[in-house]
This record gives structure tokens, C-alpha cells and sequence, in this order.
């Protein structure tokens, strides 16, 4: 499945990088035009977070209730979700579909000949042979070095990754003694944590407590953290895989990024102005 949907998003890096004839600019074009299709499920998850705020004190009222009775509290939970059109399951497909990209925007990127450019599988193990043959170590990315070390001498393989000084070919845990290949992969760093930082103020400023009566935090709660553990753990393998991928893939990711912030921060302003206007 993941190579299938590698194959359909190299198309359309292939067709942006034929404008652009530039391997950075197309990733970039590439990313917002993803983020616009995917506009929809993000809507969806802005609603939900304001929805799950929202109902955080409902939730702890029903629990001090129904203390008692497990039973209620199970029923009066459900017509919560319900009332407030609250999928408790929705965030799983948000995840799903962040691996999907994640996995296939990696596929993509780390054999860019076979999904992007469509070339021969018999020219690429010709080449993959050759080079094989004057090393010793085995090539993570064997379509990376092709393109490094025979584009010059067959356009099949060529594409331009020159990107302001930086080529998006290089691998920094290949390269340690050039500081410019950890410029995009650092950035990244910063504005995932930046995300992370402005999903969890969107939290109405709320710490996750225990119910008022002191049992163990009730389902929404731990919604809630399954989802903030997820918003964590994605960057950190995200930030793993930049470090041992070629910068292509360390752009993409920078440039999602940098466009969630930008989504996120517009979709809150857009939410709170409606909600001011329901209020007033």
C-alpha cells in the first residue's frame, strides 16, 4: 500500500519538478498542495481539540455524579459524545493517515528514480551493480548515489538537487564534516517543537488533572494524552529518519511544518472569532 500511494505522489513531484526544474521548489510546491487536499481532515481535528476542551469539566461532573454507578457514567458518557457530535475515535485516523504520508513521502524521497522519475528497473540495478562493485559498504540509498555519481553522464537519472546551496541529495550522517546538511534537519527540530508548543497552548492553557473525586482520569482524558503523546512522538521519528535520510525528505517535513504552524494559528483565530460571535 505504501508503495502504492509513493507511486501516486511521484507523479505529482514529477510534474511540479517538470515546471519548476528544480528537485527543492517542486518538494515545496508538493507540500502545500498536500496540505490543501488534507485541509478537510484538519478542519476536523481543530473541532474535536475545541470540542475535547470543551467538554473536560462536563466529563468530571458525570464522574463525581455517577461515582457509583459505572453504568450511568458509561451511558451519560456516550450521550456526551453524541450530543456534541464527538467522535472519541477520530483522532486514530488523523495518525493513520500522518504514517501513511510519513511512510510514503519516505519511499518517495529515498528512491526518487523508480517513483518520481519512472525510470527502467533494469537501468537502475545496472547502475545500483556498478556502483555497488567500486564500494564495500552496502548503499542505504542506492538511487540517491546513482544520481550523485552517473547523472552527469545519462539524463535519465539527472535531477537538479541543488536547493540555495544545499544539495538535497546529501545525508547527514554521511556527511559529519559539512555543518550546511544539518541547516534543514535542525530547522525541522525547532519548528516541530514549535508545533507541539502552540497545539498544546490551544489547550485553553488546562493541565490534565484527575477527576474531582480522585479516580483515575476518565476516557477523554486519556484521549487527550494518547493524542499529546502522538503530537510528540511523531516529530521525535520523524527528527530520527532526517538525520539517516536525504535532505529531500528533512525539506518536505520543514515545509509541512511550517505550514501546519501557519494552518493551526489561522483555524484557531477562525474558531474563536465564530465562537465570540455565537456568545455574543
Amino acid at each position: 500500500m505504501i508503495s502504492f500511494f509513493a507511486n501516486l505522489f511521484g507523479y505529482l513531484l514529477n510534474l511540479l519538478y517538470n515546471l519548476v526544474q528544480n528537485y527543492g521548489l517542486a518538494i515545496i510546491l508538493f507540500s502545500l498542495i498536500v496540505k490543501v487536499i488534507l485541509l478537510p481532515i484538519s478542519i476536523n481535528q481543530q473541532k474535536t481539540l475545541k470540542k475535547s476542551t470543551k467538554i473536560q469539566e462536563e466529563m468530571k461532573v458525570l464522574q463525581v455524579k455517577y461515582k457509583n454507578n459505572p453504568e450511568e457514567l458509561q451511558r451519560e458518557t456516550f450521550d456526551l459524545y453524541k450530543r456534541e457530535k464527538m467522535n472519541p475515535f477520530s483522532g486514530c485516523f488523523s495518525a493513520i493517515i500522518q504514517i501513511i504520508l510519513l511512510l510514503s513521502v519516505f519511499y518517495l524521497v529515498r528512491s526518487p528514480l523508480t517513483y518520481m522519475k519512472k525510470v527502467e528497473p533494469q537501468i537502475i540495478e545496472e547502475y545500483t551493480a556498478e556502483i555497488s562493485e567500486q564500494s564495500e559498504n552496502r548503499d542505504a540509498y542506492p538511487e540517491i548515489s546513482i544520481i550523485r555519481e552517473k547523472a552527469a553522464e545519462d539524463d535519465r537519472v539527472y535531477i537538479n538537487m541543488e536547493f540555495f546551496g544545499l544539495d538535497l541529495s546529501s545525508i547527514p550522517s554521511k556527511d559529519f564534516s559539512n555543518w550546511k546538511t544539518y541547516v534543514i534537519p535542525v530547522l525541522y527540530v525547532i519548528t516541530s517543537f514549535l508545533s507541539i508548543r502552540i497545539t498544546t497552548s490551544m489547550q485553553n492553557g488546562k493541565k490534565k488533572e484527575k477527576s474531582a473525586n480522585g479516580e483515575e482520569p476518565n476516557e477523554l482524558d486519556m484521549m487527550a494524552q494518547t493524542n499529546k503523546n502522538m503530537a510528540f512522538m511523531m516529530p521525535i521519528l520523524a527528527i530520527s529518519i532526517s538525520f539517516i535520510a536525504p535532505l529531500g525528505l528533512a525539506l518536505y517535513w520543514l515545509t509541512n511544518n511550517i505550514l501546519m504552524i501557519a494552518e493551526k494559528l489561522i483555524l484557531n483565530a477562525v474558531f474563536k472569532k465564530k465562537e465570540e460571535e455565537v456568545n455574543a
